[in-house]
C-alpha cells in the first residue's frame, strides 16, 4: 500500500488546525508550520506523537513540502 501523503495533508486530514495540532504535540504553531514547509524536521522523539495524533505511520508521511512556490 502506497498511501504517501505530505505531513500537513496528515495534519488536515486529522482535523487539526496547526494550532490544534501544536497543542497536542507540545511544539509551537510556528514548529508546525516550518516542518509543513521543508524549513525544518520533527525530532525522533516526535515521531511516535505525530503517528498518534495525526493517526498514519511514519512511513505514510513525506517530510518534504509539495509546493515549491
Amino acid at each position: 500500500m502506497n498511501n504517501k501523503i505530505s505531513i500537513k495533508a496528515a495534519r488536515v486530514n486529522a482535523n487539526l488546525t496547526q494550532k490544534e495540532a501544536a497543542l497536542k504535540l507540545d511544539v509551537s504553531k510556528d514548529t508546525i508550520g516550518n516542518w509543513e514547509r521543508g524549513k525544518s524536521f520533527p525530532s525522533v522523539s516526535k515521531i511516535p506523537v505525530i503517528e498518534e495524533v495525526y493517526n498514519i505511520k511514519y512511513e505514510n508521511i513525506i517530510f518534504l513540502p509539495t509546493n515549491y512556490a
